[in-house]
């Protein structure tokens, strides 16, 4: 039986001010089955395209927390000890930091790893990978 799910995708923002952004990864949030993980993938040609004097490093270490924010690592601070669904929230919570996620979205699946995989490929890595 399906399962809904929620997703936001995570997106780098190189420049604020300019509007501008490359998708670098996607949460999905599964209730029922007590799911939260994330995937992401940068490309740095893509994104130095939008800033050319972007510190992908700091790009890099900004999406490593959110990752171990989403995993609930006592690293990651207080939202460490959230449940899922507060982590989701937290991390889709509008910010002007280089590193911003979409509005959620929802879906239907029986399996949450593979819809994190699936949705890596549609709507964050480049079209020929």
């Amino acid at each position: 039986m399906p399962h809904v799910f929620e997703y936001a995708l995570l997106r780098a923002v190189p420049r604020q001010e300019r509007g501008e952004f490359v998708n670098v990864g996607v949460l999905v949030y599964c209730k029922d089955l007590d799911f939260l993980g994330a995937r992401v993938h940068v490309d740095e040609k893509r994104v130095l395209a939008l800033d050319p004097f972007l510190d992908v490093e700091v790009l890099r270490a900004s999406l490593e927390h959110l990752g171990l924010s989403c995993d609930g690592s006592s690293t990651a601070g207080p939202v460490a000890r959230t449940s899922a669904g507060q982590r989701f929230r937290w991390l889709t919570a509008p910010r002007s930091t280089i590193v911003q996620t979409s509005p959620a979205h929802t879906g239907l699946t029986d399996d949450p790893v593979a819809e994190l995989d699936r949705l890596l490929a549609a709507l964050v890595l480049p079209p020929d990978h």
